[in-house]
């Protein structure tokens, strides 16, 4: 072999390691990429599953089986969250409940832990990230979920509203 053949063949090597170090480096970043995506859809499932939850109950403990006209006859907003005696998930009634929720779980041993957090809020509509510091007929509840494995946080939220129909 001369001298011109070496050269090539030595660049024709130095291409394919790069090529390879390109193709493993680019596998890896699919990889984390296909693991943040597992993560993320769990945790929206998560948060999906507390909102369908927190909606599936009464509005508030003073509506649970009675009808409210006025707005002071609902729970103060200090008073927002289980009520004693309650506890998550055995006697939760009202979607207030949820308020200061806070679970760590495990879905799976694939997916890691993940730490819930809810908060509720009364809000009028026309400004819903404001909480109001007296009961309204707008109840939001706002849900974090997180993981250490996550590199971002899902935060859903929900508006719940208080209509009777006579």
């Amino acid at each position: 072999m001369n001298t011109g053949q070496t050269i090539f063949a030595l660049g024709a090597f130095a291409l394919l390691g790069t090529t390879i170090l390109s193709l493993h480096r680019s596998l890896g970043n699919s990889n984390q990429v296909v693991i943040q995506s597992k993560l993320g859809v769990t945790a929206v499932s998560l948060a999906s599953s507390i909102v369908e939850e927190a909606s599936g109950k009464a509005f508030d403990k003073n509506t649970d089986e009675d009808i409210a006209t006025l707005t002071s006859q609902l729970t103060s907003v200090v008073n927002l969250g289980l009520e004693t005696g309650e506890s998550y998930p055995d006697s939760t009634n009202d979607f207030d409940d949820f308020n200061n929720l806070n679970r760590t779980i495990s879905p799976d041993t694939l997916s890691g832990t993940f730490n819930i957090r809810c908060k509720v809020n009364y809000i009028n509509p026309s400004t819903p990230d404001v909480a109001q510091s007296s009961p309204t007929w707008h109840k939001k509840l706002t849900i974090s979920v997180t993981s250490p494995q996550m590199k971002d946080t899902v935060k859903a939220e929900y508006i719940f509203s208080y209509w009777y129909f006579r």
